[in-house]
């Protein structure tokens, strides 16, 4: 497991792609039991071990989480959450070039939960809910482009359906773009919050995959380093 800090409060690590943040269906081994075994193991600690999970990315989603390994860390990362103080950046390769270097992107999405799928609805659509991101253009090579998101809520399959609902689809998106043989090319790859003890804000980023297609394409190192 690929660990960027830890202490008696907190665990950030990076999030392998196509691992459930949480146990589901699949019961595929996941993110969430992985941080148990590891502070069980490391500390040697008795029965169950405490590991809050403060928020989620998608199974398809690779990149940075943080874990809270008391309850009161949790809760105070939750209260970051909700009131925007956790900064939660993207990167993610898509299929066209926008027109708009910047743009802010706000939308209804509603869940099906039987499907598992996402869907923009007019405003008024019972149990559809606000969404926002805005994104950077990076770079582009006419058929492809880089860009940075900045997720400002956070909605199941927010990014991937709000950027295929401009026909932007990420590519690798299996579910909401085209069929393709790659992984799906969204990263998290940068997280700000405060320290829920110390106070101290707190910076962590992690590398996309950038030797793989389609992230060779473009010079990500170069961004993710200013």
């Amino acid at each position: 497991m690929n660990i960027l800090y830890e202490d008696n409060h907190i665990i950030v690590v990076v999030k392998p792609q196509n691992i459930p943040t949480q146990e589901d269906s699949s019961k595929d081994k996941d993110m969430l039991t992985m941080v148990k075994e590891y502070i069980k193991e490391k500390y040697e600690k008795p029965g169950n071990v405490y590991v809050g999970l403060v928020h989620r990315l998608d199974r398809p989603t690779g990149g940075v989480m943080v874990f809270a390994k008391t309850s009161k860390a949790a809760s105070r990362l939750v209260e970051q959450i909700k009131d925007g103080q956790m900064q939660k950046q993207y990167l993610a390769v898509i299929h066209g070039v926008p027109k708009e270097v910047h743009k802010t992107c706000i939308d209804y999405l509603k869940k099906n939960e039987k499907t598992n799928t996402v869907t923009v609805e007019p405003e008024a659509v019972y149990g559809a809910k606000y969404s926002e991101l805005s994104y950077d253009l990076l770079e582009n090579n006419q058929k492809y482009s880089l860009i940075k998101v900045n997720l400002v809520t956070g909605r199941s399959h927010q990014i991937r359906v709000q950027l295929s609902h401009r026909f932007f689809p990420i590519v690798g998106d299996q579910k909401y773009g085209k069929k393709e043989k790659c992984n799906l090319a969204l990263w998290a790859y940068e997280l700000k919050f405060y320290h829920p003890i110390t106070k101290k804000f707190l910076t962590f980023k992690a590398y996309p995959p950038i030797q793989e297609s389609p992230w060779k394409m473009f010079q990500v190192e170069k961004f993710l380093l200013s």
